[in-house]
């Protein structure tokens, strides 16, 4: 049975970022095709200032999520990425990044993803910042969209727009309140699979797709 996977994310989620190993999983799986569809969780109205208080929260969720998934959340993320008070949570520009690609080079989407978290997480680096994402999508050997995102013409806001819409709406449909939330389908059914097994056990979440 092939299944397409629709991944509901936002690129600053730390427990999306969690979720990274059982994703790669997916995408190596026969049968099963990843189709990532953000959210805009923290993007629009939904960016937020870093203040002292939301960087304690997000440093102790960070410290649980590597615990069960083995992700990395390193001292200078925490030190140069939640000890920064000048740049917002806003996860638009990285977005629009992942809109470039998707549009130029899909099959490397979530290669990039994977890229702009470890950028984040692990090497500190400030990807609110459409210059930082534009020098990493030119290190992946993605010019085209690298140049895109450089100077984002209207086309391309339009599309990024258009994905944040069709992510909200398959949210709404199916009453999903966070992130990452998976929604699979094949042929006219569509489902929502426990996104849990992902952290702990890759395995278990293609198990689970297999069987329904």
């Amino acid at each position: 049975m092939d299944i397409t996977l629709h991944y509901l994310f936002d690129p600053l989620c730390g427990w999306c970022y969690g979720a990274a190993p059982a994703l790669s999983a997916l995408a190596g799986e026969p049968g099963i095709a990843v189709e990532l569809q953000p959210t805009g969780l923290f993007a629009g109205g939904g960016a937020r200032s870093m203040d002292d208080g939301f960087a304690a929260f997000a440093w102790t969720n960070d410290q649980r999520i590597g615990q069960l998934t083995g992700q990395r959340f390193t001292e200078r993320y925490r030190q140069q990425v939640l000890g920064d008070r000048q740049r917002p949570l806003d996860s638009g520009p990285a977005m629009l990044a992942l809109t470039a690609v998707s549009l130029t080079d899909p099959a490397r989407e979530l290669e990039t993803l994977q890229a702009i978290q470890h950028a984040r997480y692990v090497d500190g680096k400030d990807v609110t910042a459409l210059t930082t994402l534009a020098e990493l999508l030119a290190g992946l050997g993605l010019a085209q969209p690298a140049a895109r995102l450089a100077q984002p013409d209207a086309a391309l806001v339009a599309a990024d727009r258009a994905r944040v819409g069709r992510g909200q709406a398959l949210m709404r449909e199916f009453g999903a309140r966070g992130v990452p939330t998976l929604i699979a389908e094949s042929g006219a059914k569509r489902w929502q699979v426990d996104a849990r097994a992902a952290y702990a056990d890759p395995r278990a979440l293609i198990s689970q797709l297999q069987r329904s």
